[in-house]
């Protein structure tokens, strides 16, 4: 082709025509095709078009820059706009757990608040573990790119960059990737200009920064009608890093510093590329020798912004350096910072930083600034409130003091000083005061077996936590492709089950929760003669163990294995009681499936699961699910609190449990987390216990380590 019409390549798989001033683009790269000669190129989804002779760059703006982005001046108003208020309620809509590799959280803070200015994740191992991360940050600004795409696009990519040195990466490690999005081009050079001037401002930037772009998304027209998008380039920056240096800007702690340091601008608005630098290379040192708390790059929201959202995670204040009349006018607060940085600190600053100290935090929740002070609730019900009608968090009020229960039983009662194993004859009350026996045969390394059902998620999660305590662990990934395949893996299943000392349903969404609710396709599996057989076989005569997080919770309630402990016929009432009398995981009061991180209180240690816990004992939790309220009737909790059954509540952080959606995030009656069987051998929780490692959730406070693994490791040995 390049002979025959001097074509040549220059873009992915786009080529150019001079001889026709024609551009071929092919909209998915990977379908261009070498035919048979050698040499004609096949286009399986081409766009053909042609550039205007003169493309015509759009004149720099008259209107001064700051004018494009006018910001409320009122805090209230400021964070409750559009472009900066919360998206917690559309952020909880994701998995942010699933991997056990996210070093920071997406809100974080006790409260669960601050977002941080990058995503933050450790390289994903089978074995063992890594400090090594990855970064990757966005900026874009739609009403800077419609003033002018040279702008926009320039100030896309030093945002993300900004924010990527904010959470911790090193400026020089970054390398971009870009996504354009322009009107439709047609014919006209004035059109022709927006991506052209906006290529020119990004190319600028990643000159000056010494920065390479990898790759990029190519953009289809986007115009409908008269209508049109405007010129977008959005900027994403990726870098490797470590896990130990990412930083997180909510504020950490009363009475430290708070510093701003800001990079100058030229005449055209532009930063000074080289102090941005300089800049960078020095907050990361300081980073690196853990002078600095925390940290945030600011933007378009400004100062105000940057303090109330770094104050929201742990309800920590600020105060104003100078207040009064040797203050900051408030019209100085709101305005937009970009290139600029919010640094929380214990010790003086180097003087060549350039830092100015703003202010100090205090254990008060207000902000005092300009002769204002707002308090953090006012404030944050005004970041929350504008997207609440669309992606809800608060969900329906419920009443639920009747529930207010705290189901820790005293530590006397409950024989917590040797682990139980009680034959399946004692009753619930004998077991809270009698001595547990372990199986009669000791095993070193015991076997666990894991399956893999289409949709489960957490397979290698678990399997990588019960490998770290001891044991020897093997995924089986149960095909349904064909009827073959089914009758293959249930008779695989079946047999593994004998051969395992452990039996460990992960988490997921099993045949995408359907039909008719979450764990259907497993619990079905379950109820299959040979699997039950050997299921039952496990615990009634071999001391074995069962476990079900999240999705195998629902299929471990859905079958009877709890509360019960025996595989229960249908869920049509055929050999279980009555369904008023038959816990059950429903869907959560919001609605909608939630990520987010609760503290769970550990309430009875009877189970071997829960043997190296003491009562009492506080865990933070990732949460990942759609249907995990568990519903009883108020006389099936009664019998389950009095055996000892319910294992694990949803508390605050003083160990209280509680109805609020902030604390009991799927509205659990009783706040009830997980339960045990009678014999305290087959246990299920929601929380994903396996997601937990080194510095994974950095912004979440609390004990990320449950030590359920282990102690079912343990009860072999």
């Amino acid at each position: 082709m390049a002979a025959r019409f001097g074509a040549f390549r220059f873009r992915n798989d786009d080529y150019y025509l001079p001889s026709l001033d024609l551009f071929i683009e092919d909209l998915h790269d990977e379908n261009v095709l070498i035919g048979t000669d050698g040499e004609t190129l096949i286009f399986i989804d081409p766009v053909l078009f042609r550039r205007p002779a003169d493309v015509a760059a759009p004149a720099c703006p008259s209107s001064f820059f700051q004018s494009t982005i006018d910001n409320p001046q009122s805090a209230i108003a400021l964070l409750s706009d559009l472009n900066h208020c919360s998206q917690k309620g559309l952020g909880h809509r994701f998995d942010g757990s699933v991997g056990a590799g996210t070093v920071l959280w997406p809100f974080g803070g006790k409260h669960q608040l601050t977002p941080p200015d990058a995503m933050v994740a450790k390289l994903p191992l089978l074995e063992g573990d890594t400090d090594v991360c990855t970064y990757m940050s966005w900026g874009f600004n739609p009403r800077i790119s419609s003033w002018s795409p040279f702008h926009g696009a320039a100030y896309a990519v030093t945002e993300s960059v900004c924010k990527a040195v904010a959470a911790g990466a090193r400026l020089s490690d970054i390398r971009l990737t870009l996504q354009e999005y322009f009107p439709k081009l047609g014919n006209d050079p004035a059109r022709w200009g927006l991506p052209f001037a906006a290529l020119l401002g990004a190319f600028h930037v990643q000159h000056e920064l010494r920065l390479a772009a990898i790759g990029g998304k190519d953009s289809m027209s986007g115009s409908f009608n008269e209508l049109d998008v405007p010129p977008t380039l959005v900027s994403f920056a990726l870098a490797p890093g470590l896990a130990s240096l990412a930083l997180s800007p909510e504020f950490k702690k009363a009475g430290s510093k708070v510093s701003l340091v800001t990079v100058p601008r030229d005449a055209d608005q532009l930063p000074d590329f080289a102090k941005l630098k300089d800049l960078a290379a020095a907050l990361h040192d300081l980073n690196a020798a853990g002078h600095l708390l925390s940290m945030k790059a600011l933007g378009s929201g400004g100062l105000l912004h940057a303090l109330a959202t770094s104050a929201f995670g742990n309800a920590i204040g600020f105060v104003e350096h100078k207040r009064g009349a040797g203050g900051s006018p408030a019209a100085e607060w709101s305005t937009e910072r970009y290139f600029s940085f919010l640094l929380e600190h214990e010790s003086d600053l180097p003087a060549a930083l350039g830092a100015t100290l703003i202010g100090h935090t205090t254990a008060e929740p207000v902000l005092t600034f300009a002769s204002e002070t707002h308090a953090l609730a006012d404030l944050q019900a005004a970041w929350e409130g504008t997207l609440e009608p669309v992606y809800p968090t608060k969900g329906g009020m419920v009443d639920g003091r009747s529930q207010m229960v705290d189901l820790e039983m005293p530590r006397a009662e409950l024989g917590t000083s040797t682990i139980l194993h009680p034959p399946s004859a004692i009753s619930g009350a004998e077991r809270s005061s009698s001595t547990i026996h372990h199986p009669p045969s000791t095993i070193s390394r015991p076997k666990v077996l894991i399956p893999a059902f289409p949709g489960t998620n957490s397979e290698y999660d678990s399997a990588k936590a019960f490998r770290e305590a001891g044991a020897d662990a093997e995924i089986l990934v149960f095909r349904n492709l064909t009827s073959r395949h089914i009758e293959e893996s249930l008779e695989a299943f079946a047999r593994q089950i004998r051969r395992s000392q452990i039996l460990m349903f992960p988490g997921g969404f099993s045949a995408g929760d359907e039909p008719d609710g979450s764990a259907k396709f497993i619990a079905t599996i379950i109820r299959n003669p040979r699997v039950s057989d050997a299921i039952m076989d496990l615990l009634k005569n071999r001391d074995g163990l069962v476990l079900g997080i999240c999705n195998g919770f629902q299929a471990l309630i859905k079958t009877g294995l709890v509360p019960y402990g025996e595989i229960l016929e249908d869920q049509e009432g055929h050999g279980r009681p009555a369904r008023e009398h038959t816990p059950t995981l429903v869907h959560n009061d919001i609605g909608r499936h939630i990520s987010c991180y609760a503290t769970t209180k550990v309430v009875s240690t009877t189970s071997p699961w829960l043997a190296l816990c003491q009562p009492g004992d506080l865990h933070a939790i990732p949460l990942s699910h759609g249907e995990g309220k568990f519903h009883a009737s108020d006389e099936v909790i009664a019998d389950l609190a009095r055996n000892g059954q319910i294992a694990t509540q949803y508390v605050d952080e003083k160990g209280t449990p509680s109805m609020d959606i902030a604390i009991n995030p799927n509205g659990s009656r009783f706040a009830i987390e997980g339960i045990t069987s009678p014999c305290g051998r087959v246990f299920g929780k929601m929380g994903h216990t396996e997601r937990s490692g080194t510095r994974v959730a950095k912004n979440i406070p609390g004990e990320k380590h449950q030590p359920i693994f282990a102690a079912g490791v343990k009860w072999f040995s």
